[in-house]
């Protein structure tokens, strides 16, 4: 299946068809995700190493393995990985329309990236 590598980390596609996609997000030390939203999907996040920041609707907390969180369409949210040592790894599972990289919406991207 399909794997990239972005400048937070990584994700694989672990398995794809029209009613969802699930990734496994590889988070490195000190880095984060874009604080984002998406129009067609929804996330749920299930944490299987290390620890995270979540930021979602404007609220901060913390992911430990075998924590699950869910992100609703239209809701800002981020991810971080506070360790300077150790991957934060992530299953992401999306479900909804649409499950292209262009229905990211970034506020804020650490990388400089443009839509």
């Amino acid at each position: 299946m399909e794997s990239e590598i972005k400048p937070w980390g990584s994700y694989e596609v672990l398995y794809e068809d029209s009613t969802c996609k699930v990734k496994k997000l590889i988070i490195k030390p000190s880095q984060s995700l874009s604080l984002q939203y998406h129009y067609k999907r929804q996330e749920h996040w299930v944490c299987v190493a290390g620890t995270g920041e979540v930021f979602v609707n404007g609220q901060a907390g913390t992911i430990h393995p075998h924590d699950a969180l869910f992100v609703q369409y239209h809701v800002t949210h981020q991810l971080a990985n506070p360790s300077t040592t150790e991957d934060l790894v992530i299953i992401e599972t999306q479900v909804g329309e649409y499950f292209g990289e262009d229905d990211i919406v970034r506020l804020e991207d650490p990388y400089n990236r443009s839509e």
